[in-house]
């Protein structure tokens, strides 16, 4: 990213802070009132009393810890299922249905059923946090693995290869792109389910402690978490975008406007893959052999 875009949106960011400022120091009631707002100078205050306290380190560690959990729990299993639901039919006849049904359920509404079911409220936070992020996986990884051309597996078969040389070498590797989107909405959906789980059944947590501060009028504690969960999310769904990149570097990716020719590969060694994903103008493909429907 060239300096001029990074110089750019700290302005944005630094332009809204401003006119949050004025706003709350002017005390403006117009349709929305800003009179009972605290300041940024005030909210600036609140946290740094709170970033020297144990407290708040140990509620972010809390939530944090809970994300990761659920999360690296929704991310194996929402893979894995939904590569077996666009795979196979049988799985696409058990689970297709169940998913269908429970994926319209929000996660903060399981909230009873995670009181219920599990034995500590621990448990049941990190249940929610799975929950939220276990249907957009699945979801993408449907659609991605449905949406690969027969070609290339076609093609592993003939060369003498089995399913799971098919999985490992084509199927995985070329639904990346659509996995690891579906893992960045799921984080920032995981995170909203945690805080939400958090103000209601949590003891611990930058959820539990933002709806404590408002429970007592601490509207400047209440920013504080906001602000909180914000650089939170964003440095979670940096992460889980950095490693996609790092991940699917092997994938062509468009050059900068202005710069010579239409693609450029990044990184070094592609994987097994990478060989039969060239585009036709590199290696000529066979025919296409028709859709296949799953297998069972």
């Amino acid at each position: 990213m060239s300096a001029g875009r990074r110089l750019l949106r700290v302005a944005s960011l630094a332009a809204a802070l401003g006119v949050w400022q004025l706003l709350t120091a002017l005390d403006v009631t117009l349709w929305l009132r800003f009179e009972q707002f605290p300041t940024v100078g005030e909210v600036a205050s609140a946290l740094a009393d709170r970033l020297g306290t144990d407290v708040y380190w140990q509620d972010l560690g809390s939530s944090l810890r809970r994300i990761v959990v659920g999360f690296l729990l929704a991310a194996v299993l929402g893979v894995a299922a939904g590569t077996a639901v666009a795979r196979s039919r049988w799985a696409a006849d058990l689970l297709g249905p169940l998913v269908e049904v429970a994926r319209p359920v929000p996660a903060i509404a399981l909230v009873p059923v995670a009181i219920l079911l599990l034995p500590t409220t621990e448990q049941g936070i990190v249940f929610i946090t799975f929950t939220a992020a276990f249907f957009p996986v699945l979801v993408s990884t449907r659609h991605a693995v449905a949406a690969l051309g027969p070609v290339w597996e076609e093609a592993v078969l003939t060369m003498g290869g089995g399913r799971l040389r098919v999985l490992f070498s084509v199927v995985l590797p070329g639904s990346l792109p659509g996995i690891f989107g579906g893992l960045s909405v799921g984080i920032g959906v995981s995170w909203i389910c945690v805080i939400s789980a958090e103000m209601i059944s949590g003891e611990y947590g930058v959820g539990y402690r933002t709806w404590q501060d408002y429970t007592v009028v601490d509207y400047p504690g209440v920013f504080v978490g906001m602000a909180t969960i914000g650089v939170l999310g964003w440095l979670t769904s940096t992460a889980v975008e950095v490693l996609g990149r790092r991940v699917t570097a092997w994938l062509p990716r468009p050059v900068a406007r202005g710069a010579a020719g239409p693609v450029r590969a990044t990184g070094g060694g592609a994987p097994a893959a990478s060989a039969l994903r060239r585009t036709p103008a590199a290696s000529p493909s066979p025919a296409p052999l028709g859709e296949k429907e799953p297998v069972s």
